[in-house]
């Protein structure tokens, strides 16, 4: 069985932050202009573990409401399946208050994340399509041969072989891969589009003269590489920023190394927090050790300005520009002895490139492109 499975409260996707979108003087559509095509009708259905969007940490939360905001200012009806506590221009449908990861009683938190999504098909019949984000598996795929309408998934992590294997037998239901490196291991799925993350550019604030350390934002796991990136640090004798939420892993393995002078430990940064840690990195340090589908704090890093040292896993050299945006590694000893060449990069033309390719438009119209594709084709229910 799956670790997703057993944990009672699931560990957070991601080291992603919330951009706050400022709520709108009334929930829905914007009118589109004259001779442009219908809006859709479109039920987003978010994970219900916190608000969208989140609070501090939650890559999947961030990338669901820049989505729907951004749908929504292209004149689309949204309807949001989320938590109460929400904030979101479109519709929202919450059948829940909070989110079970600030309420322990709320379980099994499997079962509020199949409730929240029945209720989006519940209402099938109201909506063009349906676009499930699936932060720990695609439970979405047992409702799609019932729906009247198409129900899309996008997966947020890397799956394995006996995952798809078990998806295969839905080979028709409709995914969306967030990167070449993921759709690669979704190889027998039916995946209609591939569509990068995106950042809030706007508001991550660009910092052309840096202070003199090196950060490290993400969760604390063995995958992310923290234990890397301070051996990288102490190689080099610069002071190492840690951010992100307290865990065991952190309390276990990552604290008895932090002395507060060379390792410091910053806390879990919330969105303000993490802009200004960002802006004064000289670098951000992405030793990871698996195999990551995007990325997304490289890439939020890369919006301030600051050039990511990654090592070459998963989707990595997707999100870096080589030489631009940063540098790519095989080895930690090779990042170590690069990190003079990532400081000598061009902190302007970082940014410039994070907001060419990374910017929110740019995401919302390719997921509205695999809509209409999707609204064109015949459904899979009855």
């Amino acid at each position: 069985m799956s670790t997703r499975l057993r944990s009672k409260h699931p560990s957070r996707a991601s080291a992603g932050q919330a951009q706050h979108p400022a709520p709108g003087t009334a929930p829905g559509t914007q009118h589109p202009a004259p001779g442009t095509l219908r809006p859709l009708r479109i039920a987003h259905v978010a994970p219900v573990a916190t608000t969208i969007p989140p609070p501090r940490s939650g890559s999947v939360e961030t990338m669901t409401s820049l989505l729907t905001e951004g749908l929504v200012a292209r004149g689309h009806d949204v309807t949001l399946f989320a938590t109460g506590d929400s904030t979101t221009r479109a519709r929202l449908h919450a059948i829940y208050p909070h989110g079970y990861a600030h309420d322990p009683h709320m379980w099994p938190w499997e079962l509020h994340e199949l409730l929240n999504l029945a209720a989006a098909v519940e209402r099938a019949g109201d909506f063009d399509l349906i676009h499930y984000e699936a932060e720990y598996y695609p439970m979405s795929l047992a409702f799609s041969r019932l729906s009247p309408a198409p129900l899309l998934q996008t997966l947020h992590y890397s799956p394995g072989s006996d995952e798809i294997r078990l998806w295969s037998q839905y080979p028709e239901a409709p995914f969306v891969a967030v990167s070449r490196e993921q759709r690669q291991l979704m190889n027998g799925l039916n995946v209609v589009g591939t569509v990068l993350h995106a950042v809030d550019t706007d508001a991550f604030t660009f910092r052309e003269r840096p202070d003199d350390y090196l950060l490290f934002l993400g969760r604390f796991t063995a995958g992310k590489g923290v234990l890397q990136a301070m051996e990288i640090a102490s190689r080099v004798g610069m002071r190492l920023l840690l951010a992100a939420a307290e865990n065991d892993y952190y309390r276990d393995t990552v604290a008895p190394h932090v002395d507060g002078t060379k390792i410091v430990y910053a806390g879990e940064a919330d969105f303000a927090a993490k802009v200004k840690l960002f802006g004064g990195a000289r670098a951000l340090l992405y030793p990871v050790q698996c195999s990551e589908p995007f990325g997304l704090v490289l890439a939020e890093a890369m919006a301030c300005g600051t050039p990511v040292a990654a090592l070459d896993r998963g989707a990595v050299r997707e999100v870096v520009d080589e030489g631009v945006t940063g540098l790519v590694f095989e080895r930690e000893e090779d990042l170590a002895a690069g990190l003079p060449a990532v400081f000598a990069l061009d902190r302007r033309r970082v940014r410039e490139r994070a907001v060419g390719r990374f910017g929110v438009d740019r995401m919302v119209a390719e997921y509205e492109a695999v809509y209409r594709q999707l609204v064109k084709a015949p459904s899979g229910g009855q």
